[in-house]
């Protein structure tokens, strides 16, 4: 029997339309929270009973049991603060009893109402410690660090509306609809699959093999509201899964969407996840090595172990009524044209594979993809995503001290590029025709659409000298979408001040004090024609790196 986690599924946003036209009344009279990215991902899971036995953001109690016990005061199972973060301001304002309108910031429409029960101060050591297990370099240590507010607000929530997607619609089932759709079907055993990666074919391998073993039905539940930084984007993702579910047998597999925002909390997150998927309707879940996890900090030490996650569960697994299916790793035998397990593999078997760092070369190149590791019309889209070379997006930063010639380097460099034939469009930014706070997004946006960005900034006219600490948010937030390559203008200071005949150092001598970031791309001189010379580094190291082909 398929029942839902805790007992009765809170399934929040069934009700009658008289109910839903009160609250609509009442929440226009109320003050209001605007909610972040990942708040409305946890609304929604909490509206629609994906988040069952949850009514609403923990309390006090609630979340001190999670952090410390993995557990609901009522001992449910439950692996992850589910918070509402505010600011200091908004937390200081509230009161317990007090109703506030939750809203949808892309339209500001009024999804929910939360009655507070409390609102509480965070131990933010504790919870990163238990709960991500307390390294800096973990995503979710920094954002509840650096993003998430001062302040939690605890309180079950009354739904008025789910939020609006207006992409795939019909991919995006609820807990009910789902459960109601496998009864209809009979499919009393469901195996559940979790990724936010593109599938290829041993992918499809494995989730038919976990449902051979098990007798059952599959359902691909793809997550598609945020995932690690830098994952693909899910709309290039959908269109993979929607080619790979054509890949099964008739009436065997399901594609269905997760909102969920996800924390990479490795095997905490894992059984959060299988708790989720027994809301859905499975009976299994596939659990694969380092779920979850987001791989190595920056001294190379993996968050989690390879593990972790299957073993975690494991223990869960007959208290939360869904069975654990280990992820078993399959491999390509040219010689059998088959995929097998590589635990059953003989030794000196010639097999195949491809790793995702060289796919990844081989889209950046264009080269070949076999069939046998993908479908072509899998690749196809991938090619979209991630064209070769000639064909991507890159931004080149030029910085330097003022009047060092950043400026004429710019103007030289457009000029340059714009004669070559090709596909790029090529922008010039100075830090005057657009404003340096919007950078991020602006070239962003650029380099994705396979434009080239050239940013100049001309610090003796807009009086303000880039940190190294901006250069690398800039260059972290770019990198995302495409190539960020970073050219020092190492002119002299001497030079420097000879070319400044309005005065700038006299004005600005701290201006002189200006440092290079370490580990340029390209490093140049722009005294004595200099420019000639920086423009042919710049040429040549786009043509090495294959973004020009002459």
């Amino acid at each position: 029997m398929l029942t839902p986690h805790g007992g009765v599924l809170q399934d929040l946003i069934k009700r009658d339309a008289s109910k839903n036209k009160q609250l609509l009344i009442e929440a226009a009279n109320l003050k209001s929270i605007v909610l972040t990215e990942r708040q409305i991902c946890d609304l929604e899971l909490l509206l629609n009973g994906g988040f069952s036995p949850l009514t609403g953001f923990l309390n006090q109690k609630d979340y001190q049991a999670v952090v410390h016990k993995m557990r609901l005061t009522s001992g449910v199972i439950w692996t992850i603060p589910i918070n509402l973060d505010v600011s200091q301001s908004v937390g200081s304002s509230l009161k317990s009893g007090e109703r506030i309108v939750l809203r949808d910031p892309r339209d500001d429409a009024p999804l929910a109402i939360i009655t507070v029960e409390d609102v509480y101060k965070p131990d933010k050591v504790t919870e990163a410690k238990e709960v991500f297990r307390g390294d800096p370099d973990h995503p979710a240590v920094r954002y509840l660090y650096d993003v998430a507010g001062e302040y939690y607000v605890g309180g079950a929530v009354d739904a008025i509306s789910l939020p609006k997607h207006y992409d795939y619609t019909d991919l995006r089932k609820t807990p009910a609809q789902l459960r109601s759709e496998f009864a209809s079907r009979h499919w009393t055993r469901v195996v559940a699959f979790q990724t936010r990666n593109p599938m290829h074919r041993a992918h499809r391998e494995l989730t038919v093999r976990a449902a051979r073993d098990k007798l059952a039905n599959l359902l691909i539940h793809p997550v598609v509201g945020l995932t690690k930084p830098g994952d693909i984007d899910h709309h290039t993702r959908v269109k993979v899964y929607q080619e790979i579910i054509k890949k099964y047998p008739n009436g065997m597999a399901q594609l269905s969407l997760l909102p969920l925002a996800m924390r990479m909390a490795g095997d905490r997150e894992a059984v959060w996840h299988a708790i989720i998927r027994k809301n859905y309707g499975a009976t299994h879940f596939i659990v694969g090595r380092d779920h979850a996890g987001p791989g190595s900090n920056s001294k190379g030490v993996p968050f989690y172990g390879p593990y972790d996650a299957q073993v975690l569960v494991k223990k869960f697994s007959k208290e939360l009524e869904i069975e654990m299916v280990p992820f078993r790793m399959v491999t390509y035998l040219p010689d059998e044209n088959r995929y097998a397990p590589l635990d059953t593999v003989a030794e000196n078997t010639k097999t195949l594979n491809i790793s995702g760092t060289e796919l990844r070369l081989r889209l950046k190149t264009g080269a070949a993809i076999p069939d046998w590791f993908s479908y072509p019309e899998v690749v196809k889209i991938l090619r979209t995503y991630h064209p070769a070379r000639p064909h991507q997006g890159f931004a080149v930063y030029l910085t330097g001290l003022p009047y060092s010639g950043v400026s004429a380097l710019g103007y030289a460099l457009q000029a340059t590029f714009n004669q070559f034939n090709g596909r790029r469009h090529i922008t010039l930014l100075d830090g005057v025709n657009i404003p340096r706070d919007t950078y991020p997004v602006v070239i962003s946006e650029l380099v994705r659409a396979g434009a080239g960005v050239i940013v100049a900034n001309s610090e003796e006219k807009d009086k303000e000298i880039p940190t190294i600490e901006q250069i690398a948010e800039l260059q972290k937030s770019v990198s995302k979408a495409g190539s960020f390559i970073l050219v020092s203008v190492n002119t002299p200071l001497e030079q420097c001040l000879k070319n400044d005949r309005f005065g700038f150092y006299d004005e600005h001598p701290e201006a002189k004090d200006f440092k290079a970031p370490e580990n340029v791309d390209i490093s140049a001189d722009l005294s004595d024609d200099g420019i000639y010379e920086a423009i042919q580094k710049v040429v040549l190291y786009l043509e090495e790196q294959e973004f020009y082909q002459f």
